[in-house]
């Protein structure tokens, strides 16, 4: 049997957005929303050693790379 969609699964990573001092992060609610349209879902951040978050990672299924045919005629 062969594996699933739905047990594949791709990534994206993004730096918060952050204001025009680069200290404080601008509300990332249109950019979440964009990506949430794409398929993408917010899972986990990595965070900077000793505070901060450097990525938003976010996740979805993997989408196939061909139509479902075996490409035999």
């Amino acid at each position: 049997m062969g594996q699933s969609e739905t047990d594949r699964w791709e990534y994206e990573t993004r730096r918060p957005p952050r204001g025009e001092t680069r200290k404080e992060s601008v509300d990332p609610k249109a950019a979440l929303n964009e990506l949430a349209a794409e398929g993408w879902r917010f899972v986990d951040t990595i965070d900077y050693t000793g505070g901060g978050t450097k990525f938003l990672v976010f996740e979805r299924a993997a989408r196939s790379t061909d139509d479902g045919g075996d490409g035999a005629s």
